[in-house]
Order: structure tokens, then sequence, then C-alpha cells
């Protein structure tokens, strides 16, 4: 990787406040499907549980997934499915066809999830308070501001894969990655200039804040190379800077993303990444 990394020009972005955004929890297209259960999402549904690739997830998925892969096939987002990219904790995400061109389906799993892992995040969101014990609610939540984060993060000027669709707890969006396989991770790489793709780094994590955004778990392992050009994933925990937590996360960001670029051989620290977001940037306020 001996490229310059190129930096996208930046959106008016809105001003940061998603925490004090209602979501809306209430049942989705995919829960009256499911509950309709009429012959052809019957046959869809049958056709998803014997194709080899869901075999391993099926007993993790309720009726209601069914039902938002199969209004999201009605309403032209998927075409065809292909085969697993990852398996996760929370979430599988696997290829798929739209028209020509591949796409990523991200499945969030409701009833294998025990929010360990979102937890940290939850916590002191006020638009999850009152449904903290209700698993479904919270997953349809945590994945609509996936795409919502997606969206402010490009606006911002930062690389993430582009948002197509959402249905209740199943996301489709920009699959990065080749014939080979999904995109390598930086952990899976040879940065021959670590020094520019530091600075890539830095200038997405100040963009992100300058908009009011703190990625939340940033490190070598959740940003990936694609096309010579570095792009961020996993923004599903990102929260803004509303958050009660948000300045440990951006603490801890800096830390991670630091202590890997030192190990390439830049000259930097966690303290000196996070004082060049805090001279640079401005987020505003409402």
């Amino acid at each position: 990787m001996d490229q310059e990394y190129g930096l996208l020009d930046t959106d008016e972005a809105d001003a940061p406040g998603d925490e004090w955004e209602e979501i809306d929890y209430s049942d989705t297209e995919a829960d009256r499907i499911a509950r309709k259960r009429d012959r052809e999402f019957s046959q869809f549904r049958e056709r998803i549980k014997d194709a080899d690739q869901f075999k391993v997830t099926e007993s993790v998925f309720d009726e209601a997934t069914y039902g938002a892969l199969y209004k999201l096939v009605q309403d032209g987002h998927i075409d065809a499915f292909g085969g697993p990219i990852s398996t996760g904790k929370e979430a599988n995400v696997y290829t798929a066809l739209r028209g020509d061109e591949e796409v990523a389906v991200k499945i969030y799993r409701i009833n294998a999830s025990d929010f360990r892992e979102m937890g940290e995040y939850l916590e002191g969101d006020p638009r999850f308070e009152e449904v903290a014990g209700n698993k479904k609610a919270v997953v349809v939540g945590w994945v609509r501001k996936e795409f919502a984060n997606l969206e402010r993060a490009r606006a911002a000027g930062v690389r993430v894969p582009e948002p197509i669709a959402v249905e209740r707890n199943v996301l489709v969006m920009e699959y990065l990655g080749a014939e080979d396989g999904r995109a390598k991770r930086l952990a899976e790489v040879s940065i021959e200039n670590p020094e520019t793709a530091y600075e890539v780094v830095r200038e997405y994590m100040y963009r992100l804040y300058d908009a009011g955004i703190v990625h939340g778990d940033l490190s070598e392992y959740n940003i990936v190379v694609q096309d010579s050009q570095l792009y961020v994933i996993d923004v599903g925990q990102a929260v803004t800077i509303h958050h009660p937590n948000s300045e440990d996360f951006l603490e801890r960001d800096c830390e991670n993303v630091a202590a890997f670029f030192n190990r390439q051989g830049v000259d930097t620290d966690g303290d000196q990444l996070l004082a060049y977001i805090h001279e640079h940037a401005d987020p505003r306020e409402e």
C-alpha cells in the first residue's frame, strides 16, 4: 500500500443531537408480513431456511427476520443472497446481489443477543431508556441508529459503506470487497506508507468529531482498505457528543489508533491525537 489515500469532500450536515430524536419502535412491515404469513412469504421463508448459508443461524432468526428479508427483496434492495462475510456475537453479515451490484446484508440476531457488547453505548442514551428490557425494540433502534450514523459519517466526508436500506433488524449497505473476499482490515495488511495512512485516519476522526460523532470502538480492526482507500466500518455503536460517555469513547479511540500506528513507526500517542482533534474540530452545539 504505497499510494496516497484521497479524502472526500464534506457535505453540510445537520447539527449533532441524535440522542434527542425519537426512534419509532412500533411494528414494522416485516412484523406484519410475518403475522400475515401468506403463501408467497411462506415459500420464501422455506427457501431461506433451506439455503446453506443460513442453516447455521436458522434457529436464531425469528419469524419477522424472514419478513424483513422478504420485504427487502420485494422492494428491490436484494435480488439474490450470497455467502457469509462475517459472524459476530450480535450480527452476521452476508453478501447479496442488487441487480448487478454486490451489497452487504447485516442481520442482527434478536433472540440470541444479550446486549453485553451494546450496553455501554446504550446506557445514557435517552432514546433507549424506556425499552431497555425489550430486545426487539433495542435491536430495531440500534439498526436504525447505525443507518443514520453511516449517513452522517458520509456527509462529514468520511468513507464508510453507503447505507442502502433498513428493515427491522436488517441493514443493507455497500459491500466492501472484491472477488477474492471482503476488504482487508488494517491489521491484516502491510502498510508501506503508515504516516499517510495515519494522517487520513486522524482526519476521519477529526471530521467525525467536528460533525458531532464519536465512533466509540475505532481500531485497526474496523478500518479497511478498499480500492486503495481507507474506510471506517462498524459504526452502529457511534454516539454523538451529547452522550455522557462520548469523551471517554473518544479518548479510547485515540489510544487504540495511536498505539497501532506507533507500532508502524509513526511518532504519535493517544494524548497527541486527542489534542489534535480538540484543537481542530468545532462540533456545533444545539
